[in-house]
């Protein structure tokens, strides 16, 4: 009610001075976006793991799909819910009849390649 904030941290003033530590607690809502963005345009759901091998492989993957997702954001400009969409219909399938293999490739739209080029030319 007085307008004052506090912050809490076990981290010593020595490690992170308190100008650090609120400007680190501003930034958290980077990191909860994060977590909205991978848990719906990511389709993640909950997992329940018992052990604690499971559960570090899981925060591994987790962790690595976020950074892969925030890489194609910031190398395409495009949401990851938007890449998600334009990119997931894009799926190539071989077929093999009587021992000759058929490849059906798919019709990229333009935004798709769009989307693709931005990709290549970010890799450069």
């Amino acid at each position: 009610m007085a307008g004052l904030k506090g912050y809490v941290t076990n981290i010593p003033a020595t490690v992170m001075p308190a100008g650090e530590v609120i400007a680190s607690y501003h930034e958290l809502w980077h990191v909860e976006q994060s977590f909205r963005m991978s848990k719906h345009d990511l389709r993640a759901r909950p997992v329940f793991h018992h052990t604690h091998d499971a559960i570090q492989a899981h925060l591994t993957v987790v962790m690595a799909a976020l950074a892969v997702a925030r890489h194609l954001q910031a190398a395409t400009g495009v949401s990851i819910k938007r890449l998600v969409r334009e990119l997931r219909p894009l799926q190539e399938v071989t077929i093999t009849i009587n021992g000759h293999h058929v490849t059906a490739q798919p019709q990229t739209t333009q935004t798709a390649q769009q989307i693709l080029n931005n990709l290549n030319t970010a890799g450069h």
